[in-house]
């Protein structure tokens, strides 16, 4: 398909000598600060005049089945603490809730509880399958999405879809498990149960707005969508998180009612004193958060009805990362596999749950008052005893409704600092305030988006709101978690896990992937992560940046943390881009010379981390790298992050790629940092001779062929096994491991090696000395457009050759991006020895490797779609308007290199974009998707069918999918996008 011709519109027209000029040009702070509340909001964080953050959407959607909770010795966490014990254990290291907020450090937390009188359990978390349970792995089984928020969390709206008929909890869970005989089904979801089809449902709007820094005013709206009267409790809570149960010496914070004033008194040590006011005649109820030590061995609080599914001797076809998967699976694949590369054999009894251990590390030690589960007993029981009217540590406003056809009913709270009276009452100025907090976030946005209008601004706030709402509070201290709470014995050794990370502690608010699917930080998710937030608030993308290297999470041997099922494992170096591009982003922002103090504390951290890479993965010492699964699950056909089975070591193009690209970015930095000490010129000479070294391990021909990862035959790049016995073959598969060669690029501007003469000289001195290294980079002593120079580990006819394939329909390049595979394999599997054949998948995945729930067999994924988008635009720098390509390949057009990233982005947006049947390309997963009430809420996926656009994976994932919103900006609405949205 073509999508149009011609030059493209850009969003900024002011300055293109640099990457960042494809960062619109802001309007200017000052004009700004004057306009903009809520930049204004934004000054005074970051000045520290006034802490906006101090309360936001922290908390958590799912906390059980998580690492920090499992106190087993199998280190299956999902099975330790699931679901059904969620409602009465409390938590040890988080919290959960729905459409949650809470301050900063978790202490006091606000969330909403519903029941529509049918319900077995009372809705306080959002539901959904565990790993085993899943027929694509885990998976949120509700409808809810993220409508708005600003950077300040001065206004925050959020939407959750309440079934009207009892909640279908054993259909989905039967459903999907019975799937996963057949790995080509498609996922059971809420809206194929048929509850929704007559709109028997209320949509329920939850927005917050701060009126000061410590006065939340939260309003709840329940529209009833169906035709008849519907039964709604609307229960709104506050909570402390549990810190008194664990440590002798805590002091245990209070909450009580005071009638008279109609509010409840809360006093937190550390957090202080505040009021939750309560509007209206609502009944106010207290419980404790604490395990209900009752109901840890039977008796459970559970909303299955039905038993629990079996796992059947259903062999899987590949092995792969098992810690995630149930037992019988586990077995199973042992049995097939284990002779080879598995380890030891697992044990042969089923894996221990929290219930048979009767959960010893989360008792509360009581066997009367009220607990955690007090609210569910009263609520739907009417067990009085389960609740106090006085005080707890728990409360709640209970409301009951019946709620007519087409009608809706609003819920009012407002919490606030002790320290702040309201002589007329704390609703005198509700509705005024919350008005204009979203009056304030409009003016915000429209600063934002000035130069888009209708469908890509939409997309793009929903986008930004996703990225603010998915901050959570996030707390592990391994070594207390490793060595247990006093009274309570040591715990088991979970498998071994993050053993060796003793040092971290982690007690801060970061950008999660997805605070129900993913919720714990991602290394290398977070990186992309920072670019979209950038957008709004770059004080925080760059603290994010930072948290990641600081010394209690960075290891002392210079490893980033990866994620807490296995901090050790082996993301993408992409950090070092993410800093330098927040820095970019940012120092236009500023309009001055940017930040260069985060830019030089985080250099220093970077180059402890670079050495790591270079001790630990580079096996033979010869520039080659390994690195492991590379956050690509299942690309390749073996498991990347498991040994090869005869003793060999895995050659990665793209691990090898990623350091090229790693030594590019850290010379820029370096060069940067030498404008202003001239200490660093040398540094950068130091990186670029390590990319050359790199270079010409990748590109290594004439009599040392056999030893490169370049395919002078197919023109491709592959990974190379390096055989026992000293033998080497590489491995024919065209994924974008092949591709990832093309994010080495660096394009040095003129003015630059004029200001910094070392490193020129020093450069020059080294090309001369050592020909066979210059003749392997791209042009760097042959000046392009401007002069300008090039740096890249591909000349122009390798360049070319794999443009080819990436940009073929017939192999890398679909309607919406490009994909993790070639569809060559659809109809040509390949096999590697005797391994299964890997053959191209376009959605979900078919194997299970890493848990199963991702795929790069086929899919298109934002972060590395969007890294060749930033690639081919610097390459555009260096060759300019006239250095043509064909694209696509076969289509018989010509386009310069910009055209071509511009239209890779105007496909990745339109699969956001309303088509001509109505349908989000995303979202065409159920007809439902395309009424009123359903599409104009996007939902941005973990990554996307490649060939239809459908999403796949984790459904709420902004996280990377949030880059969108960064192609948005610099593309605005220009005319591609409009040819391409008129063509499909």
């Amino acid at each position: 398909m073509v999508l149009g011709s011609g030059a493209a519109n850009f969003a900024d027209r002011s300055r293109q000598k640099s990457r960042s000029a494809f960062d619109p040009e802001p309007r200017g702070k000052e004009e700004l600060l004057q306009i903009s509340p809520e930049h204004r909001r934004l000054n005074q964080s970051d000045k520290g005049e006034a802490d906006w953050k101090r309360w936001g959407p922290y908390v958590s959607e799912r906390h059980w089945g998580t690492c920090r909770e499992d106190y087993a010795g199998h280190g299956n966490s999902w099975i330790y603490l699931p679901f059904e014990a969620a409602h009465h254990i409390a938590y040890r290291w988080g919290e959960d809730g729905l459409a949650g907020w809470c301050d900063s450090k978790m202490h006091l937390c606000l969330g909403l509880a519903l029941w529509n009188g049918k319900d077995p359990i009372l809705k306080e978390r959002l539901y959904g399958l565990s790993n085993p349970q899943g027929n694509h792995g885990e998976d949120v089984k509700e409808l809810y999405y993220y409508l708005d928020a600003t950077p300040t969390h001065s206004y925050m709206k959020w939407l959750y879809k309440y079934p009207q008929a009892a909640y279908p909890y054993d259909e989905l869970r039967r459903v999907n498990f019975d799937r996963k005989k057949d790995s080509s089904l498609l996922e059971y979801e809420l809206l194929d149960t048929g509850l929704f089809d007559q709109n028997r449902y209320f949509d329920v709007f939850v927005e917050y707005a701060q009126g000061d820094p410590d006065d939340t005013l939260v309003r709840i709206t329940a529209h009833n969508r169906g035709d008849e009267e519907a039964e709604l409790c609307i229960l709104p809570q506050a909570w402390f998180r549990n810190t008194w149960s664990w440590t002798e010496a805590a002091k245990k914070p209070s909450m009580k009612y005071a009638p008279a004033e109609s509010r409840i008194q809360i006093s937190h040590d550390e957090l202080g004193d505040f009021f939750l006011y309560v509007d209206g005649s609502k009944e106010v109820i207290f419980c404790e958060n604490e395990t209900n030590d009752a109901r840890v061995r039977g008796g459970s609080l559970s909303p299955y009805k039905e038993p629990e599914p079996v796992e059947t001797s259903q062999a899987p076809t590949a092995g792969g990362d098992f810690r995630c998967i149930e037992m019988s699976s586990w077995q199973l694949i042992w049995e097939k596999f284990g002779g080879k590369h598995l380890g030891p054999a697992p044990p042969s009894q089923a894996q221990e749950t929290g219930r048979d251990q009767g959960f010893p590390h989360h008792l509360s030690g009581r066997r009367t008052g009220t607990f955690k589960d007090g609210f569910h007993d009263y609520v739907i029981r009417g067990d009085k005893a389960a609740v106090s009217t006085t005080s707890g540590t728990k409360a709640g406003l209970l409301s009951r409704h019946k709620v007519a056809p087409g009608s809706k009913v609003t819920v009012r709270l407002r919490l606030a600092t002790a320290k702040k009276s309201f002589p007329q009452g704390a609703f005198a100025d509700y509705e005024q305030v919350m008005l204009l907090r979203k009056q304030e976030a409009d003016r915000f946005y429209q600063e934002l988006q000035e130069s888009l209008s209708g469908e890509r601004q939409k997309i793009q706030r929903q986008a930004l709101a996703g990225m603010i709402w998915t901050k959570q509070f996030y707390y592990y201290d391994i070594h207390k978690w490793l060595q247990g709470d006093p009274g309570r014995g040591k715990p088991p050794s979970r498998g071994g896990r993050n053993e060796d990370w003793d040092h971290l502690v982690n007690a801060d608010v970061i950008s999660m992937p997805d605070k129900w699917e993913y919720p714990w930080y991602a290394a290398w998710d977070l990186a992309f992560h920072c670019l979209p937030l950038a957008l709004v608030d770059s004080s925080f993308a760059k603290e994010q940046l930072r948290l990641m290297m600081r010394e209690w999470y960075m290891h002392p041997n210079g490893q980033i943390p990866a994620y807490e099922w296995n901090f050790s494992d082996v993301n993408p170096p992409v950090h070092a881009w993410a800093c330098w591009r927040v820095f970019q982003m940012d120092r236009k922002n500023r309009g001055d010379s940017g930040d260069l103090g985060f830019l030089e504390e985080l250099f220093h951290k970077l180059m402890l981390n670079f050495t790591w890479w270079v001790n630990r993965k580079d096996a033979e010492g010869r520039n080659i790298f390994q690195g492991g699964f590379l956050g690509l699950d299942n690309i390749g056909v073996v498991d990347r992050s498991q040994p090869m089975p005869n003793g060999g070591t895995l050659n990665q193009s793209d691990g090898t790629s990623w350091m090229a690209f790693y030594s590019l970015t850290l010379m820029r930095m370096a060069l940067e940092l030498a404008l202003h000490n001239n200490v660093y010129e040398n540094i950068a000479c130091k990186f670029l001779e390590h990319f050359l070294h790199i270079a010409r391990a990748m590109t290594r021909i004439a009599n040392d062929a056999e030893n490169g990862l370049w395919d002078t035959e197919d023109e491709f790049y592959y990974d190379v096994v390096s055989n026992a016995d000293g033998t080497r073959d590489p491995v024919k598969l065209r994924s974008i491991v092949g591709l990832i060669p093309l994010f080495a690029v660096e394009v040095l501007e003129p003015d630059m090696l004029t200001k910094l003469p070392r490193f020129a000289e020093r450069t020059q001195t080294l090309l001369n000395n050592r020909p066979d290294l210059a003749g392997l980079v791209s042009r760097f002593e042959e000046a392009g457009r401007g002069e300008r120079r090039l740096l890249s580990l591909l000349r122009g006819p390798r360049m070319k050759a794999l443009l080819k394939r990436m940009l073929d329909p017939k192999e890398f390049l679909s309607d919406y991006g490009v994909r993790g595979l070639s569809k060559h394999h659809l109809e040509h599997p390949y096999a590697f020895g005797e391994g299964q054949p890997l053959k191209y998948d376009p959605a979900e995945a078919t194997t299970i490797i890493m848990g199963g729930n991702s795929n790069w067999r086929g899919p298109v994924w934002f972060p590395i779609n969007y890294l060749f988008i930033e690639s081919l635009q610097k390459l555009h720098q260096y060759y300019g308007d006239d250095y043509l390509i064909e694209y696509p390949t076969g289509s018989g057009d010509q386009m310069n290199i910009l055209e071509i990233s511009h239209h890779l982005a105007d496909r990745l947006i339109g699969i956001f974009e309303t088509e001509e049947d109505g349908h989000r390309p995303a979202m065409r997963l159920h007809p439902k998707m395309k009424e009123p009430n359903f599409q104009e809420h996007i939902l941005f996926y973990e990554y996307f069918h490649g060939d239809t656009g459908r999403g796949v994976g984790a459904a709420h994932q902004t996280g990377w999918t949030g880059l969108v919103a960064k192609l948005i900006q610099a593309r605005g609405d220009s005319d591609a996008g409009l040819q391409r949205q008129n063509s499909l």
